[in-house]
């Protein structure tokens, strides 16, 4: 049975979220308490499948090496996570680079498609806030545009450069605001310079929109890059050549008291993991939880044993 949450810490991390909301949005307000008042690692995720799994392979993997460790799977939106780690009643938490710059940033830092660059930015804002960025994976959750083999196969497409020759005959599906936004249809346009035929309202990469393009209602896709339907439809994801899409690697985020207290060895450890979760990996991670967190534990384990350590 996987160790769950300190009953009495998590009283106290409920009890204290507006409080560390507060503290996060004014500065002038002293944080409250820490709750970190045990020896055990608490880990958070966020509340969606792929965060949960992450968050189940560290957690298992420390177990695996000797720490204690109390879960918190899942903590809630990152609204939720992030003010809770700053405010040390949370220790860790699989975090991806881009996004968590534009929220660390409050949207005033723009990632780049460059890892490296984004790390540096994400941690140059998380400087004096007590946190500490650990190795970041090769896998990325970013948003991915895709097509059918057939498609591909009749024009030739492997980039999204490639859809100027026919992108007037085409239809993008993606969510109802991706027209407005800059990494979605808005940014198609400004980047690549595509104009389509039409644009279909369907869901945020989910299976409205996968189903649309099976069907062939859309032509091209907005999914994730770690969404499993890639391989087991057989799409083409078509490969951003002109890097609009910000780096979203997959990075650790840990209180750096924790560092601190535990050695190289703790970092080592989750770093050991980071390494071999690559895009693929992470796909295939998903396509064994099926959108199903109830086989997590299970999941994790198996992937640990097979890939994750060594």
């Amino acid at each position: 049975m996987a160790n769950q949450a300190n009953p009495t810490k998590s009283i106290l991390i409920a009890g204290l979220l507006i409080l560390v909301l507060t503290a996060a949005a004014c500065s002038s307000t002293p944080p409250p308490p820490s709750a970190s008042d045990d020896a055990a690692i608490d880990i958070a995720t966020f509340d969606f499948p792929e965060s949960m799994v992450l968050g189940e392979i560290y957690a298992q993997a420390l177990e695996k090496a000797g720490y204690e460790v109390h879960r918190h799977i899942p903590f809630g939106s990152r609204e939720l996570v992030m003010p809770a780690l700053t405010q040390q009643f949370i220790d860790l938490v699989p975090e991806y680079i881009g996004t968590a710059l534009q929220f660390a940033s409050l949207g005033e830092a723009e990632p780049s498609a460059d890892p490296q660059e984004t790390r540096s930015l994400l941690k140059g804002v998380l400087e004096g806030r007590g946190t500490t960025l650990l190795a970041s994976a090769p896998g990325q959750n970013q948003n991915a545009f895709v097509i059918t083999n057939d498609l591909a196969d009749r024009f030739e497409l492997e980039t999204l450069s490639d859809l100027a020759e026919v992108d007037g005959g085409l239809t993008l599906g993606g969510p109802p605001e991706c027209p407005q936004r800059l990494y979605c249809l808005a940014g198609l346009e400004s980047v690549y310079g595509l104009q389509f035929d039409n644009f279909l309202a369907t869901d945020s990469g989910g299976p409205v929109t996968l189903s649309t393009l099976i069907a062939e209602e859309v032509d091209v896709a907005l999914l994730f890059t770690t969404d499993p339907a890639i391989e087991r439809y057989d799409l083409v994801l078509l490969d951003d050549d002109r890097q609009l899409q910000p780096a979203e690697n997959v990075t650790p985020v840990v209180r750096t008291e924790l560092i601190e207290e535990h050695g190289p060895a703790f970092a080592s450890t989750i770093n050991a993991v980071s390494r071999r979760l690559s895009t693929t990996q992470l796909r295939s991670l998903n396509g064994l939880l099926d959108g199903d967190a109830s086989n997590l534990h299970t999941v994790a384990a198996d992937w640990l044993a097979r890939v994750g350590r060594g």
